[in-house]
């Protein structure tokens, strides 16, 4: 099975029957269907009724914690009419029996029309891809890649902002944050002027800096979040991941590195909006939440639909 969705033609069931594995292998189009088709169902994920999935199983197999990612699949593929089983926590499971990743792949796919796996080693969604007769779905593979986060981010900019001409900051963890890795590929599709802004300890990885710059996608590199705050149409805050740290001690040297408040965003464009794909620790104080800046519940509600078409597109095929 073909793992690179940018091989397909652009038509209603190019996504049938195929693994998502990172946002590298989706094209312009590809990722324009999938938007386009979130917002025609963004409906039924506000609780219209819906069978479109009826039959269909969903499995999750989450090795990581997890509360927005996995709870809205389940919603989307409920809300579609279709049913979702769950390994559970891996103590729970043969996995704590010794039963390898591969093992638990091929044994889950045999029950499931689709399975949607978050795990702490980079490339472990790939792997499962290589044992599963059904689409594959990587929904966080420790530091690597999260596409469908990137779907919705995306989403959420062009509804709540626009995609063509935009200037947006990525802040925070940007080596150990999978979600901005792939929000970056996604972004450089459509122009973005994009800003990086870090720590020096945390910056973008040299290779994906390279990789974009190559594509001639315009970088910018910043440690001062005030240098930048107001020239941009896009804040997408991330959480410094104490869990991705190596050595406690260098996550304590930057763990309040930033923190957004009303005072802070005095400054701001009218119309900047603000996302993060939570949790949130203390970077955005809970008074901005109250700012009309604020967009990051909206976002974090508009992985329903987004999940919605791309099961939809993956296990039933067409738009």
């Amino acid at each position: 099975m073909k793992a690179l969705l940018s091989q397909q033609p652009k038509s209603s069931s190019m996504f049938t029957k195929r693994h998502v594995l990172s946002m590298r292998e989706f094209s312009r189009d590809e990722i324009d269907s999938v938007l386009e088709l979130a917002a025609s169902l963004e409906p039924y994920a506000r609780g219209k009724k819906s069978d479109m999935m009826a039959g269909k199983i969903l499995a999750l197999l989450f090795f990581e914690p997890s509360t927005r990612t996995r709870m809205s699949f389940e919603t989307a593929m409920k809300r579609l009419g279709g049913s979702v089983i769950n390994l559970g926590p891996a103590e729970g499971s043969s996995i704590s029996k010794g039963e390898s990743l591969a093992d638990t792949v091929r044994v889950v796919a045999g029950y499931s029309d689709a399975l949607v796996i978050r795990h702490p080693k980079e490339g472990s969604a790939r792997l499962a891809s290589q044992f599963s007769p059904v689409p594959v779905i990587n929904a966080g593979d420790g530091a690597g890649h999260h596409p469908t986060q990137t779907l919705l981010d995306l989403y959420t900019i062009k509804k709540e902002s626009r995609l063509e001409k935009l200037s947006i900051a990525l802040v925070g963890d940007l080596k150990y944050g999978r979600t901005v890795h792939s929000l970056a590929y996604a972004l450089s599709l459509y122009g973005a002027d994009i800003t990086l802004v870090s720590p020096p300890s945390l910056r973008m990885p040299e290779p994906i800096r390279s990789d974009l710059a190559g594509k001639g996608t315009l970088l910018r590199e910043a440690c001062d979040l005030g240098e930048v705050v107001n020239n941009v149409d896009v804040l997408y805050m991330t959480r410094i991941q104490r869990e991705r740290f190596p050595d406690p001690v260098e996550y304590k040297k930057v763990a309040s590195s930033y923190r957004i408040t009303p005072e802070f965003l005095s400054g701001a464009r009218e119309n900047l909006i603000i996302m993060h794909p939570l949790p949130r620790v203390d970077e955005i104080s809970p008074a901005v939440d109250q700012t009309g800046h604020a967009r990051y519940f909206e976002q974090s509600f508009y992985g329903v639909p987004v999940r919605m078409a791309l099961l939809k597109m993956l296990i039933a095929g067409g738009a």
